[in-house]
């Protein structure tokens, strides 16, 4: 089983942020997964036997001005998981993407961002249980929260045009 649980976040305009941190988030949201998940995937498709899941997030499914990189990379996660769990889908090993919003963790103090302006964060454990259980159905994506669920079907159901302003203006409550 391999758990891609990493992620770093950073919040400002794309062109005024440390070119350090945007590749730090490069380095740990998307090289980082594909290397480990790589790394371990061919043992478990030769014993024809494995879980896997990545963890995105609701971020993944649209832009996000003023966090453009992390949402961005696991907009990665979130095909890279869904893409592996297709093509893996005949060989005994599951791909579970894990997608859920805001989690009461460190995430945001690091990343500069306010988590208030998410919305109320989910304890740990309850995403980690929800994770869990989707991962053990073999469940190819999995949205935690009822509100994260509507919030990720109205992202993709909706004009950009509407999306962009409002993921903006979430980022600008600093």
């Amino acid at each position: 089983m391999l758990i891609g649980n990493a992620g770093l976040g950073g919040i400002g305009r794309f062109d005024q942020m440390d070119p350090a941190r945007i590749g730090e988030m490069l380095q740990v949201n998307v090289v980082a997964l594909t290397e480990l998940t790589r790394l371990l995937l061919p043992g478990m498709v030769a014993r024809r036997r494995g879980k896997i899941m990545l963890v995105a997030s609701t971020a993944s499914f649209q832009p996000g001005p003023r966090m453009a990189v992390y949402f961005a990379t696991k907009a990665f996660v979130l095909s890279l998981g869904e893409a592996l769990a297709y093509e893996l889908r005949a060989t005994g090993v599951t791909v579970t993407t894990l997608c859920p919003g805001a989690t009461a963790t460190n995430f945001f103090k690091t990343a500069g961002a306010n988590e208030n302006a998410f919305g109320p964060a989910m304890s740990t454990a309850v995403v980690a249980r929800s994770g869990y259980r989707a991962l053990k159905a073999g469940r190819r994506v999995v949205i935690t929260g009822v509100l994260n669920n509507i919030l990720a079907i109205g992202a993709k159901l909706a004009p950009h045009a509407i999306t962009l302003p409002a993921a903006a203006a979430l980022m600008s409550r600093r």
